[in-house]
């Protein structure tokens, strides 16, 4: 495992909408290890790989707290398939945008469709500080940032 330079704004990357992994092999399992390695040394809950350089659909995250178990989740393709209409606030931070922060407001849940290593097509509710995440990352994957949702 490596740990891959990010890509900091304004690098034009960050823009670029990702492309569809057509299936899972050595190099993306390769690359989803390097991007773990590279999340957990930032430190960060979540990662696009274009965060990395990478434009492909592909978000590692990790939404478990401090002293708890850690819960790493590699999604492949992933796509929100409904949200809640509850929201919630959450000061969000970019590893692409370091030192810099500000709140945003997404569904409190969503549910959320991907691939896994296997390329088995699974389905999840998330909610709370996951909810938060994965959304944030799959705009990455949309060529979005969450300062885009500042006002």
């Amino acid at each position: 495992m490596t740990i891959r330079p990010l890509v900091i704004l304004p690098d034009p990357l960050l823009r670029t909408v990702s492309d569809v992994v057509a299936h899972a092999d050595g190099a993306t399992k390769a690359l989803i290890d390097d991007m773990f390695e590279t999340m957990y040394d930032a430190p960060g809950v979540g990662l696009a790989a274009v965060q990395v350089g990478v434009t492909a659909r592909i978000v590692t995250m990790d939404a478990s707290r401090g002293d708890d178990e850690k819960q790493p989740l590699a999604l492949i393709n992933p796509e929100i398939i409904w949200s809640s209409d509850a929201l919630n606030e959450y000061e969000e931070g970019c590893l692409s945008i370091p030192e810099f922060y500000g709140v945003v407001t997404r569904p409190t849940k969503v549910g959320v469709r991907f691939l896994d290593l296997d390329g088995k097509v699974l389905e999840r509710e998330m909610d709370g500080l996951a909810a938060t995440v994965i959304q944030h990352e799959i705009d990455h994957l949309n060529g979005k940032l969450f300062i885009d949702h500042l006002s």
